[in-house]
C-alpha cells in the first residue's frame, strides 16, 4: 500500500504472475468538485476542465479529446486545450412538452455520435455536422426524463444495449427498436430501502457491457452489486455489496472489462471510507483501487481507466 500526497490513496497489488504492480490513469467527472479531470498513477492531476453538471457518461476518444456532457441536454467534445470542438444539444421531439435529459452517449467507429435521449424515449445517431442520421425508438412504460435510461452502448452487431433505470431492466434493441433480449433485476433477497448511500437498495440499474462470451455484465446501480448474466438470463457470476474485504458498494456505476479478465467497478455515493473505483479479478481479489476524495467527491458516476489496450465499455 502506498500513501500519496494530497490525500490520495492508491492500493496497488501484484498479480502472482506479474512483474509490475497494477496502476492506472483515471479520467473521471464529479459533480461535487465540479470538474472533469485526468489523474495519473501517482495521484497527480494532469488535465482538468470545470464542469458542474451531474455527468453520467464520459469517453476518451482515439484523438485524445474527451466526450462529456455539460448540461442535461448538451454533449460536447473537448480537446486538450479545453476548447469545445463539437457539440450537440438535444431538444424535445416536435409536439412534446416533456423535458429531455441525456445520460449516455458514444462516439462510433464511423465518426457519428450515439446519444440516448431520456424523455424523448429514443436513441439518435448524429453526424459530425450535427445532423440526426438515425433514430431508434425505445420502449418505456412511463416516461421520466431522469430515469428512462442510464448507460447505453451500441454493440458490434449494430444492436443497442440499454439500461432502463426506472424499470430495473437491461434491454437489447435491434436497429429498428425491437427488443431482442432483456434482463430484469431483482432485489437479491433484500428489502428495498431509500437513499443514495450504502444504505440504499433497489433495482435502479446503471450500466451494462456485452462480453466477448455473449454474456452481459451489469452494474446494478443501487442494486449494490455487479452481475454477469448469460443469454438465458441466468446469473453466472457476481460481486455483491460486501464481498470485497474493507469495501462496501453503494451505487455501482462504471464498468470496464479488461483484456486480462479483470473488471473495473465504479462505486458512487459510497462515502469517504470507500474507493470510487475498484479493479477485481474473477476470483474476487482486489488488485487496485482508486480513492481520491480531494479531486473527486461522493458523486463520481462517470469514470474511465485509460491506457489499457482492448478495454470493453
Amino acid at each position: 500500500m502506498k500513501i500519496l500526497s494530497s490525500g490520495v490513496l492508491l492500493v496497488m497489488c501484484s498479480f502472482l504472475d506479474a512483474a509490475e504492480p497494477v496502476a492506472h490513469t483515471v479520467l473521471a467527472a464529479d459533480r461535487g468538485t465540479g470538474k472533469v479531470a485526468i489523474i495519473d498513477p501517482h495521484g497527480e492531476v494532469t488535465w482538468e476542465f470545470a464542469n458542474k453538471h451531474d455527468c453520467h457518461d464520459i469517453q476518451m476518444l482515439p484523438n485524445g479529446n474527451i466526450l462529456v456532457h455539460t448540461s442535461p441536454t448538451k454533449v460536447v467534445e473537448i480537446n486538450s486545450k479545453k476548447e469545445i470542438v463539437w457539440s450537440h444539444e438535444s431538444k424535445p421531439v416536435e409536439g412534446s412538452k416533456l423535458r429531455v435529459e441525456v445520460h449516455a452517449f458514444q462516439r462510433l467507429p464511423d465518426g457519428n455520435t450515439m446519444i440516448a435521449e431520456s424523455g424523448n424515449t429514443r436513441i439518435i445517431e448524429v453526424n459530425p455536422k450535427g445532423e440526426i442520421v438515425k433514430t431508434v425508438p425505445l420502449t418505456v412504460t412511463k416516461r421520466d426524463a431522469h430515469r428512462d435510461t442510464r448507460m447505453v452502448r451500441k454493440l458490434k452487431t449494430g444492436n443497442y444495449l440499454v439500461c432502463h433505470e426506472g424499470e430495473g431492466l437491461v434491454r437489447e434493441y435491434d436497429g429498428d427498436g425491437k427488443t431482442v433480449w432483456q434482463y430484469k433485476l431483482d432485489l437479491n433477497n433484500r428489502p428495498r430501502s431509500g437513499g443514495h448511500g450504502v444504505e440504499g437498495h433497489g433495482t435502479e440499474v446503471f450500466g451494462a457491457v456485452r462480453l466477448e462470451s455473449g454474456n452481459t455484465l451489469i452494474a446494478g446501480g443501487n442494486n449494490n452489486r455487479v452481475i454477469e448474466v448469460n443469454p438465458k438470463g441466468e446469473v453466472v457470476w457476481q460481486v455483491d455489496q460486501k464481498d470485497l474485504p474493507g469495501i462496501t458498494f453503494a451505487w455501482v456505476t462504471t464498468l470496464q472489462a479488461l483484456p486480462n479478465g479483470n473488471i473495473i467497478i465504479g462505486n458512487t455515493h459510497a462515502g469517504k471510507d470507500n474507493p470510487q473505483l475498484i479493479e477485481v479479478t474473477r476470483d474476487k481479489k482486489v488488485v487496485w483501487t482508486f480513492k481520491d476524495h480531494k479531486n473527486f467527491g461522493n458523486d463520481t458516476c462517470a469514470a474511465q481507466v485509460l491506457g489499457v489496450e482492448g478495454v470493453i465499455r
